[in-house]
């Protein structure tokens, strides 16, 4: 087949998997000549990673191709669609290529299950290894990892690669036993626990590097520690193709974040595919409901929020209206109005309209002389969605707001 034939067809089928950024990787640079990409840098934004950074990334699957018959997947062996698999140098070349037309940061490769798992693991771990070894290619890589492949090529696959993810794919045992019956939940989550044991290993060898012999009457050097998958791993789910509500969504996500210490959980909202089965729904959850499960899930990574009381409707449901710290303030009045210039940290990330740059400036700030409401203008926030929620100096909920600027007060938050 021709190469851009394949490319069309690769590149479109791996459009359904969102689990790719880049950040947390480790520093490597190309400078003075000692191999080629990096993984700082702008270039044509194809992605945003977790910290807002805009990346690019060469988004393919080695092949469509596929035993497994998933009924979500528009790749699954029954699926109607043209078919293409990528050899090991295609995708070797071609990321080199496009990187260097800078085109891209880095590589994010998956692929359907073809002849075994363990096959199918070792042609995707061979085009890092290339990339790595043979071309010293320093650029992102993200490889998506086959739960059922040996423990051995999991751990060569972190040798090579930035991050790893695993798809857990659906939120309940039960929806991944009818939608997916040929996956394991058993076994994606052994594997994200080998995948953790080895990422946690490389951390304590890196935080303590051991001396090694040096030659005599030089000082020791210090022994290069171990890398593996220096950003972590991620995983992800697809919302709204079972029956799981909002609230299992999140449980599910928090067992990941705390037992896998998982990287990101990425949520992807169901679109109807061709040839469907009746098993599926006719239409797409909309897609405010997969917006709505980031926000949730931003609140329990960063703002304290425990999974189990974002969710207060009696049908596990986010609202879509409004987002959900604003919907668990309305449904805990008895906690506001905050007092600006004395609540701690926990109590005014928990504030409507206050992120979390926004309370360390406010910390910082407020050391220096009280707060008042016009201060909230210089944060850059909105006072509208503020003061409903606090009080301060010249202010309290219901109370009428002086406009007039305090002197000085964009040096005080600068």
């Amino acid at each position: 087949m021709d190469l851009n034939r394949k490319i069309a067809i690769l590149a479109d089928a791996a459009k359904y998997d969102a689990s790719c950024a880049s950040s947390g990787s480790d520093s490597r640079d190309s400078l003075g000549g000692r191999g080629i990409g990096s993984t700082e840098g702008m270039g044509i934004c194809h992605s945003y990673a977790p910290d807002g950074r805009c990346i690019s990334l060469l988004k393919l699957l080695l092949t469509n191709h596929c035993q497994y018959d998933c009924l979500y997947c528009v790749n699954r062996s029954s699926s109607n669609v043209a078919r293409a698999r990528f050899r090991v140098e295609e995708v070797v070349d071609l990321t080199l290529d496009f990187y260097r037309r800078n085109c891209i940061e880095g590589l994010f490769l998956s692929s359907g299950i073809i002849k075994s798992p363990d096959h199918t693991m070792e042609q995707v771990v061979e085009v890092a290894r290339r990339l790595r070894e043979a071309h010293d290619f320093r650029g992102y890589i993200h490889l998506k990892t086959i739960p059922d492949a040996s423990a051995e090529l999991l751990a060569r696959a972190g040798r090579y690669a930035d991050r790893l993810s695993i798809n857990i794919e659906m939120p309940t045992e039960q929806g991944l036993q009818a939608l997916a019956p040929e996956k394991n939940g058993g076994a994606i989550r052994r594997s994200m626990g080998r995948l953790k044991l080895h990422i946690d290993q490389a951390r304590e060898e890196g935080a303590k590097p051991a001396p090694v012999r040096a030659l005599p009457g030089a000082a020791p050097r210090a022994a290069t520690p171990p890398r593996f998958a220096p950003a972590g791993q991620s995983t992800q789910m697809i919302v709204g193709a079972d029956a799981s509500d909002d609230r299992s969504i999140l449980a599910s996500s928090a067992a990941l974040y705390g037992q896998y210490r998982m990287r990101r959980v990425y949520y992807s909202a169901f679109s109807p595919i061709p040839d469907a089965s009746q098993a599926l729904p006719l239409t797409a959850p909309p897609l405010m409901r997969e917006h709505r499960l980031y926000q949730a899930d931003w609140l329990m990574r960063f703002y304290g929020f425990e999974h189990r009381e974002i969710i207060a409707a009696d049908d596990g449901l986010l609202r879509l209206d409004v987002d959900p710290k604003l919907a668990w303030a309305q449904a805990h009045p008895e906690r506001f109005p905050v007092d600006l210039n004395a609540a701690p940290r926990e109590l005014l990330v928990r504030v409507p309209g206050l992120g979390v740059g926004s309370v360390d400036k406010l910390l910082q700030a407020r050391r220096v002389r009280r707060l008042r409401a016009e201060d909230l203008r210089a944060l850059r926030v909105s006072p509208g969605k503020v003061l409903p929620f606090v009080c301060v100096d010249g202010h309290r909920p219901g109370a009428t707001v002086r406009a007039a600027p305090v002197p000085h007060q964009q040096a005080l938050f600068a």
